[in-house]
């Protein structure tokens, strides 16, 4: 029972709704899905990488609109642009984001269907079993 009280609480609030991710909620989830994504262990850079993607994706979902430039982001991240530009880029190559240019500024904004899978493979099996049964049991 010890062992319970070191594992690392989950984020208070999602990263991917709400309000944007604090940084330590943003290392624990970098934690977690770093252990899911490589049994052999990321080196310590990858998760740093991992931490700042998930920072952007949720400041990006809490920015007005839902959208947000590079320049919206640097100073929240305390990161240069071309740094932001880059993990940006690789985010919008993942899917994850879509990237509308306008005049000389290009602007970032979630893909919900990619959101959404990416959330579903982080639900627990009881719990999407349990929101399926509450949206059955739903009679119109």
């Amino acid at each position: 029972m010890a062992w319970e009280s070191r594992r690392p609480l989950p984020p208070a609030v999602s990263p991917l709704a709400g309000e944007p991710i604090k940084r330590a909620d943003a290392e624990r989830l970098a934690g977690v899905l770093k252990a899911v994504a490589d049994p052999a262990r990321l080196r310590l850079r990858l998760r740093l990488r991992l931490r700042l993607r998930l920072r952007l994706l949720s400041l990006i979902q809490a920015a007005p609109e839902g959208e947000a430039s590079v320049s919206d982001l640097t100073a929240p991240l305390g990161l240069s642009q071309p740094t932001v530009s880059h993990h940006l880029r690789i985010l919008t190559e993942a899917g994850l984001l879509e990237r509308e240019k306008r005049g000389v500024w290009a602007y970032y904004r979630l893909v919900p269907s990619a959101i959404a899978a990416l959330a579903e493979l982080l639900t627990p099996p009881r719990k999407r079993a349990s929101d399926q049964g509450d949206s059955l049991s739903v009679t119109g």
